[in-house]
Formats: structure tokens, sequence, C-alpha cells
């Protein structure tokens, strides 16, 4: 099963670091945030990577190069517009293939266990869900009977974290080169049923703005020291 981490975002609300810097190479505790998914995603048995890559991405290549340092395989696909996410993971689909891929985005740091996404290919999207952050209190989805996913206010719902496997078929009615949000796709499954998810309760945290990434910063590296 291929992986395709989300890497071509501008990261504005992470100005003035992302002005020379791409997102996914930010260091927490001294190691980039996108190499601490390479290292897990190996260490998971995950070595064809896909990284799709715009703002500031030659710097990206010539970080992570061929992968082969930290165990993987890597390819880029690269946007020359902005696509959004939807847009971009649709660009990517030739090198990702026929067959279910993980997803995971570049500017989230966690400690999910990715081996256990090779199992979870049910549907044509499943989510990893996590607690609502300050950002998202009203959430995003329900987890109903048997793991399926619905938008429903008046139950529980969870934050998608980024993390997920998708089906290429997701993605059958968009034209590729077109810039759309991934949640389009994923409520369109969600409304045939044939979107599915868990809750995830571990360690979790969307870096994507300069207190977050300082306070991701402050209790990851005090648990190192200890």
């Amino acid at each position: 099963m291929k992986v395709m981490i989300l890497a071509a975002g501008r990261g504005n609300r992470l100005r003035p670091l992302t002005d020379t810097c791409p997102k996914p190479l930010i260091k927490v505790c001294g190691k980039p945030l996108i190499v601490y998914h390479l290292e897990n995603l190996a260490a998971a048995g995950f070595t064809e990577i896909v990284i799709n890559v715009r703002h500031l991405g030659e710097k990206i290549q010539a970080a992570l190069g061929n992968g082969h340092a930290f165990g993987v395989n890597i390819a880029y696909s690269v946007e020359d517009t902005e696509l959004e996410v939807g847009g971009g993971i649709h660009n990517a689909l030739p090198l990702l293939g026929n067959s279910p891929f993980v997803i995971v985005n570049g500017d989230i740091w966690t400690d999910y266990p990715f081996a256990s996404l090779k199992h979870k290919n049910k549907g044509l999207a499943y989510l990893v869900l996590v607690d609502n952050p300050e950002h998202n209190l009203k959430g995003d989805y329900a987890i109903l009977k048997n793991n399926v996913l619905k938008r429903d206010q008046l139950l529980p719902t969870f934050t998608y974290s980024g993390i997920s496997v998708l089906h290429p078929d997701l993605f059958k009615e968009e034209v590729r080169g077109t810039s759309f949000r991934l949640a389009k796709c994923l409520d369109k499954a969600a409304q045939a049923d044939l979107l599915f998810g868990e809750y995830f309760d571990g360690q979790w945290t969307d870096v994507g703005t300069l207190e977050r990434l300082q306070f991701l910063e402050q209790s990851l590296c005090s648990d190192k020291i200890r």
C-alpha cells in the first residue's frame, strides 16, 4: 500500500517561518515534521511514498531526496498551481496507482500506529478522527454503527485528523488538474454510506499556527528530556 504525504501548502499562519522554509520541514525538537512521518511509516512497513510539493518544493526535494536515507522510496508530484487538498491528491493518482492508499497531512504530529491502516480500506474512504481541537470545536463527522461516518450535529462529532485510507474511485467524478477540497468528495461518500472511520485518542497535533508549534515543541521536547 502506497502513502501520500501532503506537503504543498503555503503555511500562511506559520509565517514568517514559512517564507523561507516549507511547512513540512519546520523542525520540532530538531527534526523536521515530515521526517517523523517518514520514519514512522517505514517502521510500519510502508516504503512507497508520494509527496506533493509546490511552495518551496525544491527545498523539500533537496532535503529528502529519493527517501533511501529514511528507508523509503519517494516520488514527487509537483504542482504548478494551487490545487487544494482534493485536487492535489487527484493530480497524484498516476503515481499512487489503482489500489487504496494512505493519506497523511504533512503538518501534523502524531503517534498513530500507521501499520493498522493496512487493513482499513472499507468503502471509498476510511478516516481517522480525533477529539475536536479549539480551532474546530464543531467537529466534522459522527461515528455511527459499523463505523459509518456522517455529518450530524445532533450527535457527538469528531475532527478529521488528516490520516486516512482513500480509494481512487473517490475522485472518479473530478477533473485532474482542477482545484477542489477533499471534503467535497468525502461528503459525497458519506451520503452514499461509503465513508467509514475510527476514533483515535492518542497524541495528535495540527501544527497550523506558531502557537501550536510552540506548544508541541515544549511538550514533545520535555517528554524526550524525561
